[in-house]
């Protein structure tokens, strides 16, 4: 399936293997057979192809194919380019059978579609003309696309700037830092013990305890960050943990039911572009004093615990104000930091990095195709900790590049959606006799149907002979 390119952009048919590892149990074509995808998603995704002229007569591929042949009176890409058609693939969408995760386009539903048929002369018109056009079309899209690669590696190397200094070396020249990247670290050090300790005398204090002897020994410490392989940091920056960086209050949320009535919980669709959308939620089955325990405070950050795609895995979100109580769910992390060390936005920020989401994706574990993270991984991330000054100017300077980004990304995604518009609309028009002008001297298409009709009779009246054939031998 990986051989055929989304919305009919082509195939790749160079993979080969020995005739006995294909033979049984994968599905056969030949060369300008038209595959179509049967299986969700990847039938809505376009995953559909003219297959090329082979290197060998016959070849394999994915049961999960549908493999159509046109009659000798129809032309492959006149096939191909309907089935391309995105009300094609939504009626098919409708008409699929099976349990979710598992639907699929049956054969019977295929061979009854109806599909609109020219004179062979038009059909050649056309075809030209819509491979003429698309081409162009697609010309455009593969620079829009390029663009957008672009945008990202541009993103990319600016965080990577931010990661280890670049970005702010020339505040640093005017700016001489004012403790060590050791001090700092011990500073960090000290304000985390010391926030865990005014936590459990508080505990004590609610439960009317006094604190037992050398309680103070039962603090946990932090896990220490692993710099072997991590680059040097400027003078007065420092490699802590996010672990050392937290009071060590990392909590998971809570899986709860949607219901009519009740407090508002967010959806994993909240995470969006390093920011929390407070607006995506939904009412779980549960009291407010039921959520009270995972509601969100401003500067709290999400991390996406679970997701079918190693890309959104251990995706962050940083929570703006809020301003009605709202929780999160059992999909989510909660991380909190000491702020007065490390700003949340230099974590949220600094999270996209490919040095924090290559230690994500290195320790995600898979299960029934849905990648997941826990706790250790999350505490285990190495941060670059500069003073909370240098931190400010860093955020600045991304933020202004951010909003610059975004707006060249906007105009991509309008062009790109434009082009998909535009595609479909030249599909449209081909296949209702708008494209090209129509000849009145071209062989109707009922006398096509026609030989069409006796070549598939005389197709079958051989394939009958053949079977008596076999049986009688």
């Amino acid at each position: 399936m990986s051989a055929v390119t989304e919305e009919f952009g082509g195939i790749d048919v160079s993979a080969r293997r020995p005739l006995g590892d294909v033979q049984k149990g994968y599905t056969s074509f030949l060369a300008n057979d038209v595959l179509l995808a049967k299986i969700t998603p990847c039938m809505e995704n376009g995953k559909l192809a003219v297959v090329p002229p082979l290197p060998d007569q016959l070849a394999f591929g994915s049961t999960e194919f549908h493999v159509l042949r046109a009659m000798s009176q129809v032309r492959p890409s006149w096939l191909a380019h309907f089935l391309s058609q995105s009300a094609f693939r939504k009626h098919a969408r409708q008409n699929m059978t099976g349990s979710a995760g598992q639907l699929r386009v049956s054969t019977k539903w295929l061979a009854d579609a109806q599909i609109p048929v020219a004179p062979a002369a038009e059909q050649t018109r056309i075809v030209g003309k819509l491979e003429e056009l698309l081409s162009d079309l697609d010309a455009g899209v593969a620079e829009l696309k390029a663009a957008q690669k672009k945008l990202t590696q541009y993103r990319q190397s600016l965080l990577k700037a931010a990661v280890e200094g670049a970005l702010t070396a020339d505040w640093r020249r005017h700016n001489r830092p004012t403790e060590t990247g050791a001090q700092l670290l011990e500073r960090i050090l000290t304000e985390r013990r010391a926030r865990w300790e005014a936590g459990q005398l508080a505990k004590f204090k609610e439960q009317g305890k006094t604190p037992p002897k050398d309680w103070q020994k039962k603090y946990p410490e932090p896990v220490q960050p692993d710099t072997a392989d991590l680059p040097k940091l400027p003078e007065g920056w420092v490699w802590a943990s996010v672990d050392q960086l937290s009071p060590g209050d990392l909590a998971n949320g809570r899986s709860v039911p949607t219901a009519d009535n009740g407090a508002k919980v967010l959806r994993l669709t909240a995470v969006r572009d390093g920011q929390i959308d407070l607006k995506e939620f939904k009412c779980g089955a549960w009291t407010d004093k039921d959520a009270r325990p995972f509601a969100l405070s401003k500067g709290d950050l999400l991390v996406v615990r679970g997701n079918g795609s190693l890309s959104l895995l251990g995706r962050m979100g940083l929570v703006p104000a809020v301003t009605e109580p709202i929780a999160y769910p059992d999909t989510l992390i909660r991380l909190r930091v000491l702020e007065s060390i490390v700003t949340p936005g230099w974590i949220s920020t600094l999270w996209d990095s490919a040095l924090v989401r290559l230690h994500l994706e290195r320790r995600a574990r898979t299960s029934a195709g849905i990648y997941k993270i826990s706790q250790p991984d999350i505490v285990s991330v190495a941060i670059p900790v500069p003073p909370i000054s240098e931190q400010m100017t860093a955020l600045r300077v991304l933020d202004l590049v951010r909003q610059e980004a975004l707006s060249s990304a906007i105009a991509i995604d309008h062009a790109l959606h434009q082009s998909t518009a535009q595609r479909q609309n030249i599909l449209r028009a081909a296949f209702s006799g708008q494209l090209v002008p129509q000849d009145p001297d071209d062989e109707p298409a009922a006398v096509l149907l026609e030989r069409i009709r006796a070549e598939r009779a005389t197709q079958r009246g051989t394939l009958t002979r053949r079977g008596r054939k076999k049986k009688a031998a």
